[in-house]
């Protein structure tokens, strides 16, 4: 029988063979009572996929998943609004372009980072860089998307594709939580009181953090007074769980579900709650943990004497200390996790706050096909960009006036000095006059213009998005190591003496020149910028591209635009 995903996501491409299919609504638990069976059968999931495209007899006329993907499609829309089109089809993008849209979306809205989307992959013919949900559960389709759509991306096309995977990540959780229910010896179909549902959900909170580590969760659900060691601030997560519970209890007795008044009135709950509550926590508990982000950046902050959003590593290590769980990755991780500047002779080795902040060694769960990590700050500052300048590219003067204007969470400006301003009208000089909001050159701008919130662009796949028990043993810094980061500083405070090196040189040390855009912005940038063929899209040659982008245009300039229902449909999220 197929997978549960493999069956919904097969329906994005097999929905017109399911023409008088009755749809309830989108993944809808399906079973007895309602409740998740992992057995369901995949024509029903077919079914329900295909009323959300539009395929069925059924149509989107489920209004709550409706509603779900109309939200999804407001809250795309200011990105896609600045995301350059493709020169057929000016309503449509490219996949690199949705691929991005995605990766920000879920980061913005659930501090969660999808396997697969990472910004580090590089994607190229051989890697369309799909959602790793996908890569497991429907290997045949994630391998289709190596080619990308020639018909490109309408919004639409995104709205849904991006509300669907959100369903698809979240709903994978209930394998976990059938997992706590088998460990207390009971049945999906079983009711229980609130306080056994607290219990069952703060058990299940032990699975879902550690993720693959499935041995670990065992070993310290036997043996609970290992949790206070081994998961930081369990107490507060114990606590926050208890309280999901809780509200949950508030909302059904102001509004019981349909058919189950009175499992609310005799205050039981069933397998059908517990999903509730774990889909609630899933979505929230990266705003939860952001308080502890906030804690691990300001404690690097308070070591960052120059302003420049960088910790010397020595300072890093040394922070490490009294039982500190944090600041103990190895030299090797920071690196490749992007998180290491090594370009200045005179300050040394310096870890990148807001790399390190997006770095998966801060993640706090791992599922197997999400990660939850702290909020990029710079999200925000990027959005008030978008929705200001509202297209692919801008003039110098309106990114400067917009910039200007914000502020960071503690209202501190950005660092616009004479030296930021001369690099923004280089980059406009090497894009024909404009600058693209979408590369690697602006990104890096605002990074220096906000160093302490927003990352550093790295060249694509020059860093990783491992976490520690992939990277392996080798990712926590060794008693040795920090013994000669230490020796080693002695003798750098000797060469500082001597040294003239003004501020400005090595606070940038780490620009570089060396440009990557999304995808294609033949349309928005003019014939200046097309003969800079060092300049790298997406990974390959300008030229190459460009002729590619030639004869795909010529081929279908009469082509009708291609329906959600039509086959074979090969792009998904």
């Amino acid at each position: 029988m197929m997978s549960r995903f493999a069956a919904v996501v097969a329906t994005l491409f097999l929905c017109v063979s399911f023409p008088g299919a009755d749809a309830d609504a989108f993944l809808k638990h399906g079973g007895e009572n309602g409740l998740v069976s992992l057995a369901v059968r995949s024509e029903e999931l077919q079914a329900a996929m295909g009323a959300v495209m539009g395929c069925t007899a059924g149509g989107a006329s489920d209004a709550g998943e409706a509603r779900r993907t109309e939200v999804v499609r407001q809250q795309l829309l200011p990105v896609w609004r600045t995301l350059p089109k493709m020169p057929q089809d000016e309503s449509r993008v490219e996949w690199r372009f949705v691929r991005y849209t995605a990766h920000r979306h879920f980061m913005h809205r659930f501090g969660i980072m999808v396997r697969g989307l990472e910004p580090q992959i590089q994607v190229n013919s051989s890697n369309a860089g799909e959602a790793d949900v996908l890569s497991r559960e429907a290997p045949a389709l994630a391998k289709q998307l190596s080619g990308s759509s020639k018909h490109g991306f309408s919004l639409q096309d995104a709205a849904v594709m991006i509300a669907a995977l959100e369903q698809l990540l979240f709903d994978s959780d209930s394998v976990v939580l059938e997992k706590a229910y088998r460990k207390k010896g009971l049945a999906t179909t079983d009711l229980q009181s609130r306080q056994d549902l607290q219990k069952m959900m703060v058990d299940y909170m032990v699975y879902w953090m550690l993720g693959d580590d499935t041995e670990g969760a065992e070993l310290l659900l036997g043996n609970r007074k290992l949790l206070d060691e081994h998961i930081p601030h369990w107490q507060a997560i114990s606590a926050m769980v208890e309280g999901t519970v809780r509200a949950l209890e508030f909302s059904r007795q102001r509004s019981p579900r349909p058919g189950a008044a009175h499992t609310t009135f005799q205050q039981r709950y069933s397998f059908e709650d517990a999903l509730e509550v774990a889909g609630s926590i899933g979505r929230s508990f990266a705003f939860f943990w952001e308080s502890q982000c906030q804690d691990i950046k300001t404690s690097l902050l308070a070591l960052d004497n120059t302003g420049s959003g960088r910790v010397r590593l020595p300072d890093f290590y040394g922070a490490n200390k009294d039982g500190e769980w944090r600041f103990g990755e190895s030299e090797e991780y920071l690196r490749e996790l992007g998180a290491l500047d090594e370009t200045s002779s005179w300050r040394g080795k310096q870890v990148i706050v807001s790399n390190y902040m997006q770095a998966v060694s801060n993640c706090i769960v791992t599922r197997p096909h999400y990660l939850v990590c702290c909020i990029n700050e710079c999200e925000e500052m990027m959005g008030y960009i978008e929705e200001a300048i509202g297209a692919p590219v801008g003039l110098v003067e309106d990114v400067m006036s917009i910039a200007e204007t914000l502020t960071n969470g503690d209202d501190q400006r950005a660092k616009l000095d004479e030296s930021l301003r001369s690099q923004l009208y280089k980059i406009a000089a090497a894009h024909g006059g404009q600058v693209p909001l979408h590369g690697r050159l602006f990104a890096q701008w605002l990074h220096y213009a906000f160093p302490s919130e927003c990352p550093f662009p790295h060249l694509t796949g020059t860093a990783a998005a491992r976490t520690p028990l992939q990277f392996g043993e080798s990712f926590s810094v060794s008693e040795e190591a920090v013994a000669k980061h230490v020796a080693e500083e002695a003798i750098s405070k000797d060469l500082k003496q001597a040294s003239n090196v003004s501020t400005e040189q090595w606070q940038m040390s780490q620009w570089s020149e060396e440009e990557e855009l999304l995808g294609d912005y033949s349309t928005q940038l003019r014939r200046p910028w097309y003969k800079r063929a060092s300049l790298l899209v997406g990974g390959g040659s300008l030229v190459a591209l460009l002729a590619l982008l030639q004869t795909s245009t010529s081929g279908h300039q009469s082509a009708k635009k291609p329906s959600a229902c039509d086959k074979p449909m090969v792009h998904f999220v």
